[in-house]
Protein backbone atom coordinates (compact mmCIF):
# COMPACT_ATOMS: atom_id res chain seq x y z
CA UNK A 1 0.00 0.00 0.00
CA UNK A 2 2.87 2.54 0.76
CA UNK A 3 6.14 3.11 -1.29
CA UNK A 4 9.10 1.13 -0.64
CA UNK A 5 11.97 3.75 0.51
CA UNK A 6 14.14 4.04 -2.85
CA UNK A 7 17.18 4.32 -1.39
CA UNK A 8 17.04 2.01 1.26
CA UNK A 9 20.53 2.14 2.50
CA UNK A 10 19.59 5.45 4.04
CA UNK A 11 16.72 4.35 5.67
CA UNK A 12 16.52 4.46 9.68
CA UNK A 13 15.51 1.90 11.89
CA UNK A 14 12.01 2.36 13.37
CA UNK A 15 14.03 2.96 16.99
CA UNK A 16 15.51 6.20 15.36
CA UNK A 17 12.32 7.27 13.82
CA UNK A 18 10.68 6.78 17.14
CA UNK A 19 13.63 8.89 18.75
CA UNK A 20 12.96 11.61 16.57
CA UNK A 21 9.37 12.11 17.09
CA UNK A 22 10.22 11.92 20.84
CA UNK A 23 13.10 14.31 20.73
CA UNK A 24 11.23 16.98 18.51
CA UNK A 25 8.54 19.39 19.54
CA UNK A 26 7.09 20.40 16.03
CA UNK A 27 6.58 18.78 12.42
CA UNK A 28 4.43 19.51 9.36
CA UNK A 29 1.06 17.73 9.13
CA UNK A 30 -0.17 17.33 5.63
CA UNK A 31 -3.80 17.31 4.80
CA UNK A 32 -5.65 17.12 1.50
CA UNK A 33 -7.23 20.66 1.59
CA UNK A 34 -9.73 22.91 -0.42
CA UNK A 35 -10.70 22.12 -4.20
CA UNK A 36 -8.08 19.03 -3.91
CA UNK A 37 -5.03 21.12 -3.11
CA UNK A 38 -3.10 20.22 -0.12
CA UNK A 39 -2.75 21.44 2.75
CA UNK A 40 0.23 21.57 5.01
CA UNK A 41 0.53 23.41 8.35
CA UNK A 42 3.43 23.54 11.21
CA UNK A 43 2.33 21.52 14.31
CA UNK A 44 3.35 21.38 17.77
CA UNK A 45 2.98 17.63 18.75
CA UNK A 46 3.19 14.80 21.41
CA UNK A 47 4.07 11.42 20.13
CA UNK A 48 3.37 8.25 23.27
CA UNK A 49 4.20 5.63 21.54
CA UNK A 50 1.07 4.66 19.63
CA UNK A 51 -0.35 7.71 18.35
CA UNK A 52 0.85 11.51 17.18
CA UNK A 53 -1.49 13.98 19.29
CA UNK A 54 -2.39 18.34 18.72
CA UNK A 55 -4.19 20.77 19.83
CA UNK A 56 -5.64 23.44 17.90
CA UNK A 57 -9.28 25.52 17.85
CA UNK A 58 -12.10 23.75 17.47
CA UNK A 59 -12.75 25.14 13.83
CA UNK A 60 -10.52 26.06 10.93
CA UNK A 61 -8.86 24.90 7.46
CA UNK A 62 -7.42 21.51 9.03
CA UNK A 63 -10.58 20.20 10.78
CA UNK A 64 -12.76 20.85 7.82
CA UNK A 65 -9.91 18.83 5.56
CA UNK A 66 -9.72 16.33 7.94
CA UNK A 67 -13.65 15.51 8.44
CA UNK A 68 -13.36 15.04 4.87
CA UNK A 69 -10.82 12.94 4.41
CA UNK A 70 -9.20 11.15 7.54
CA UNK A 71 -5.81 10.18 5.73
CA UNK A 72 -2.94 12.80 6.50
CA UNK A 73 0.53 12.74 6.64
CA UNK A 74 3.06 14.03 9.58
CA UNK A 75 6.82 14.78 8.60
CA UNK A 76 9.27 16.03 11.36
CA UNK A 77 12.68 17.30 9.95
CA UNK A 78 15.85 16.41 13.02
CA UNK A 79 18.40 17.62 11.32
CA UNK A 80 19.05 19.78 8.20
CA UNK A 81 22.53 20.99 7.46
CA UNK A 82 23.59 23.16 4.63
CA UNK A 83 27.08 22.31 3.20
CA UNK A 84 27.36 25.15 0.73
CA UNK A 85 30.95 23.94 -0.77
CA UNK A 86 29.46 20.41 -1.57
CA UNK A 87 25.76 21.87 -2.85
CA UNK A 88 24.16 19.42 -0.15
CA UNK A 89 22.55 19.06 3.22
CA UNK A 90 23.42 16.54 5.83
CA UNK A 91 19.94 15.79 6.95
CA UNK A 92 17.60 13.06 8.52
CA UNK A 93 13.59 13.37 8.70
CA UNK A 94 10.56 11.13 9.39
CA UNK A 95 7.79 10.78 7.75
CA UNK A 96 4.46 8.64 8.86
CA UNK A 97 1.15 8.59 6.72
CA UNK A 98 -2.40 7.32 9.24
CA UNK A 99 -5.76 8.45 9.98
CA UNK A 100 -6.58 11.66 11.93
CA UNK A 101 -9.50 11.43 14.14
CA UNK A 102 -11.34 14.27 16.29
CA UNK A 103 -11.29 13.13 19.85
CA UNK A 104 -14.68 13.73 21.65
CA UNK A 105 -13.94 11.72 24.45
CA UNK A 106 -13.47 13.87 27.42
CA UNK A 107 -10.94 10.64 28.93
CA UNK A 108 -9.27 10.62 26.10
CA UNK A 109 -9.40 14.64 25.40
CA UNK A 110 -7.92 15.17 29.27
CA UNK A 111 -5.50 12.08 28.46
CA UNK A 112 -3.48 13.67 25.43
CA UNK A 113 -3.85 17.39 26.73
CA UNK A 114 -2.05 16.00 29.85
CA UNK A 115 0.63 14.35 27.57
CA UNK A 116 1.30 17.54 25.37
CA UNK A 117 1.30 19.65 28.99
CA UNK A 118 4.10 17.26 30.43
CA UNK A 119 6.28 17.79 27.49
CA UNK A 120 6.02 21.15 26.74
CA UNK A 121 6.12 22.19 30.57
CA UNK A 122 7.79 18.99 31.59
CA UNK A 123 9.05 20.84 35.18
CA UNK A 124 5.65 22.52 35.84
CA UNK A 125 3.60 21.02 39.00
CA UNK A 126 0.62 19.05 37.98
CA UNK A 127 -1.44 21.37 39.95
CA UNK A 128 -0.29 24.54 36.92
CA UNK A 129 -1.42 21.89 34.58
CA UNK A 130 -4.77 21.45 35.57
CA UNK A 131 -5.69 25.24 36.24
CA UNK A 132 -4.12 25.44 32.44
CA UNK A 133 -6.14 23.09 30.88
CA UNK A 134 -9.52 23.83 32.79
CA UNK A 135 -9.00 27.28 31.92
CA UNK A 136 -8.22 26.37 27.84
CA UNK A 137 -10.46 23.39 27.75
CA UNK A 138 -13.42 24.49 26.51
CA UNK A 139 -11.86 26.28 23.41
CA UNK A 140 -9.51 23.58 22.42
CA UNK A 141 -9.54 20.27 19.85
CA UNK A 142 -7.61 17.38 20.15
CA UNK A 143 -6.44 15.34 17.15
CA UNK A 144 -5.72 12.10 16.95
CA UNK A 145 -3.27 10.24 14.42
CA UNK A 146 -3.37 6.64 14.13
CA UNK A 147 0.00 5.61 12.20
CA UNK A 148 -0.65 3.58 9.24
CA UNK A 149 2.85 3.45 7.52
CA UNK A 150 6.67 5.35 8.89
CA UNK A 151 9.81 5.23 7.86
CA UNK A 152 12.49 7.57 8.33
CA UNK A 153 16.10 8.95 6.08
CA UNK A 154 19.33 10.37 6.66
CA UNK A 155 21.55 11.82 3.96
CA UNK A 156 24.70 9.12 2.86
CA UNK A 157 26.95 11.52 4.79
CA UNK A 158 25.55 10.51 7.59
CA UNK A 159 25.03 7.25 7.17
CA UNK A 160 28.86 6.83 6.07
CA UNK A 161 29.67 8.67 9.43
CA UNK A 162 27.77 6.02 11.58
CA UNK A 163 30.68 3.18 10.50
CA UNK A 164 33.41 5.27 10.62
Amino acid sequence: MFREMRRKNQRLTETECVEILHRNTAGVLAVLGDEGYPYAVPMSYVYDGEALYFHCAKSGHKLDAIKSCDKVSFCVIDQDEVVPQKYTTHFRSVVLFGRASILNNDEEVLSAIGKLAIKYHPTDSKRNRDIAIKKEYSAMCIIKIDIAHMTGKESIELVKAKYR
